[in-house]
This record gives structure tokens, sequence and C-alpha cells, in this order.
């Protein structure tokens, strides 16, 4: 009511950008001078670019702004760590996440090392007794590795298809974290398979080596 409508000159077009959240949409923003703005903030923020070091531009600052007005209260940031705070629970949650999946990967290796070892040890009977009748060494370790490759396949495509159920899960708690990381998958495959690989063949190599009558009466 009988408020003059502002009229405003455009000096620039920008994209659509986030303000508040990394998580955010972009959204559309409009800048305007502060002597143009309708609801001015109780705290106007300035920034100020500078090739002086922080220590040695603050003091003029102040200076600066004590001479124009000693009841300004004001206060200074630099922008990194502006930056820095705004991303602590993200950078919090990717620390917590990488830590406890570094320990699950430590885990599942180990385990799955020491099942397989054991199994195949728990053969050593079986491996005499082949040996003694007659087969040959390397064909028995042969065995070995297919029966151990098609359980480690079995164990892969399950804990595979877990993980990518379980994917859209761990994007929501980081920023920028893909639902499916194909090279993740294929490097944790990798490392498993090896695992899997040493802990089935080297128990089965040594077993193959031993004398039979001395792989018979292992227990």
């Amino acid at each position: 009511m009988g408020r003059p409508t502002p009229t405003y000159q455009i000096v620039g077009f920008v994209k659509d950008a986030k303000y508040a959240d990394l998580r955010e949409e972009p959204v559309p923003l409009v800048y305007v001078a502060g002597a143009q703005d309708d609801r001015p903030d109780n705290f106007p923020q300035f920034l100020i670019r500078s090739n002086v070091p922080v220590a040695a531009a603050l003091p003029a600052i102040k200076r600066a702004v004590s001479e124009a007005s000693p009841e300004i209260m004001s206060e200074f940031h630099t922008l990194q760590s502006q930056i820095r705070d705004s991303l602590l629970r993200e950078r919090l949650m990717a620390t917590l996440s990488g830590f406890f999946g570094f320990l699950a990967v430590l885990l599942a290796t180990v385990g799955l090392y020491g099942v397989i070892s054991y199994t195949v040890a728990r053969r050593t009977n079986e491996i005499g007794i082949r040996v003694a009748l007659g087969a040959q060494r390397g064909h028995v370790v042969g065995m070995i590795m297919r029966e151990a490759a098609v359980l480690l396949t079995i164990g892969l495509v399950v804990g595979s298809a877990l993980a990518l159920a379980a994917s859209n899960t761990a994007a929501s708690l980081l920023f920028g974290l893909k639902p499916h990381d194909p090279v993740t998958l294929a490097l944790a495959v990798a490392a498993l398979a090896a695992v899997a690989a040493a802990a089935s063949f080297l128990p089965a190599h040594r077993a193959a080596r031993l004398d039979p009558m001395a792989a018979l009466r292992e227990e």
C-alpha cells in the first residue's frame, strides 16, 4: 500500500546453485545489492578477497571497521574454514565408514582364509589316498582348487547381491557415494578370490607333496 515497486537492473546470469547444504538440489537464486534487498539480514556478510596473509590483513580490516563505526560488531572466518566446518558431518561419516569398511574386509579375508584352509587341511587323508592310488599331484591340487572356486563363486554372487541391495542405504549416508560402484565391487571380488585361491592352494599343495603314508596317518 503506497509502496513503490522496485526496479532492478539485470547485470548477469548465474546457474542454479546449492545454497545451504550439499545434499539439497540446486535451486534458482537471485543476488541483489544490499540497498535493494526488501528483507535485509541483521547480520550481513561480506566476502573480502586479498593476497595478503590473513594474520596481516585482519588488524587493518578491524581498524577500518572500527573507524567507520565503533558500535559495529564483526566476526571473521576464512572461506576454507567455513567449508571445512560445513563438511564436518560428511567427513566424520566418511572416516567412520572407511574404518569399519576396512575392518569388515580384514575380518572377511581372515575368516575366509581360515575356513577354506582348515577345510582343505582336513582332507589330507583323502589327498594321501588319491596320491597312493596313482593320482597326479597336480590333478589333486586342481580338484581342490575347482571345488573351492565353486564355493567362492556362490559366496561372491550372494554377497554381491546383498551389497548392491544395501548400496542405496550407504549412498544416503555419504555425500557423493555412488549406489553402484563397479570398480569397488570388482576390487572386493578380486581380493576375496585371491585369498580363497591362496587358502586352497597352499594346504592342498603341501598335502600333495607329503609322502602318501605320512598323509594317511594325518588326523
